[in-house]
């Protein structure tokens, strides 16, 4: 039988704090913000990976969500299509009970391994020997929805720099229905229509949603790689899209893209508003 957790005053205040602000992400630099801010005082971590599911249990979206940059291998062995470890451990999660589950590369010899994430243990332990940011793979703490008939979704902390237990199971438990509903607001507002980003540009093509997030951080001054920490995807990444965008708009530097983005009113004027609300 478990013991029941009982949390302190401290971790009380903590919880509500990152509850109350969950409520209101709709868009992925709220969700940066909030996994850097309120789930680390919690559950700190370097790197949060969600994944959506569909119907039938399969992954069909991801995103990696980390504050230090994190490397290219690193991303890959996260989140890579074919052998990443997030939809490995998505997919061995949903044979037992919907409950926290945890994966340690190199567990202490007196703590019992979960049974149905420990096929998973042979690859997070070559990827903690054999990678320079090993700490990443240390720890993994994971949660998820359960199966629903519009989809489930997922969540793994990587990196936390100690062995999780049933406190911090029990603080991710309380946490995933607000994790759940973010990631599908996230999901549904990438979808929808924008205004800002459906004007056609000299070369014929709509800004996307991903290439309008990345000017708006460029007019904040970020580079591309503060950029691709914000975002969860990689420095190069950032570079492509920025390179089609100065194509697209018939332009040549970052300088000259916002001054583009200003006057076809993909951005605000400084002191303004842009007309799309992002």
């Amino acid at each position: 039988m478990e013991l029941p957790v009982i949390l302190s005053k401290l971790e009380q205040e903590y919880l509500l704090n990152a509850i109350e602000a969950a409520l209101p992400i709709d868009h992925p630099r709220r969700l940066f913000l909030w996994a850097q801010g309120q789930l680390q005082a919690l559950l700190p971590h370097q790197a949060l990976v969600c994944c959506q599911l569909d119907g039938g249990g399969q992954v069909r979206d991801v995103q990696c969500v980390y504050g230090a940059l994190l490397e290219r291998g690193v991303l890959e062995r996260l989140t890579g299509a074919d052998s990443g470890l997030a939809q490995q451990l998505a997919q061995l999660w949903q044979t037992g009970q919907a409950r926290p589950a945890i994966l340690e590369a190199e567990p202490a010899p007196d703590i019992p391994a979960p049974q149905r994430l420990a096929p998973l243990r042979p690859a997070l332990l070559a990827a903690h020997r054999h990678t320079a940011q090993s700490n990443v793979f240390a720890n993994v703490l994971v949660h998820g929805s359960g199966a629903l008939a519009g989809g489930a979704t997922f969540f793994a902390l990587f990196g936390m720099p100690f062995r999780p237990g049933p406190r911090h199971a029990y603080f991710l438990e309380l946490l995933m229905p607000h994790m759940h509903m973010a990631l599908l607001r996230i999901v549904a507002g990438s979808a929808a229509p924008d205004a800002a980003v459906q004007p056609a540009l000299e070369a014929g093509r709509p800004v996307s949603r991903r290439e309008m997030e990345i000017l708006q951080w460029v007019r904040e001054g970020k580079n591309n790689q503060e950029i691709g920490r914000i975002l969860g995807i990689s420095e190069w990444t950032v570079k492509n899209h920025l390179q089609r965008l100065y194509k697209n708009m018939g332009v040549s530097n970052r300088a000259q893209a916002v001054a583009r983005g200003i006057a076809l009113r993909l951005l605000a004027p400084a002191g303004g508003s842009a007309g799309s609300g992002i």
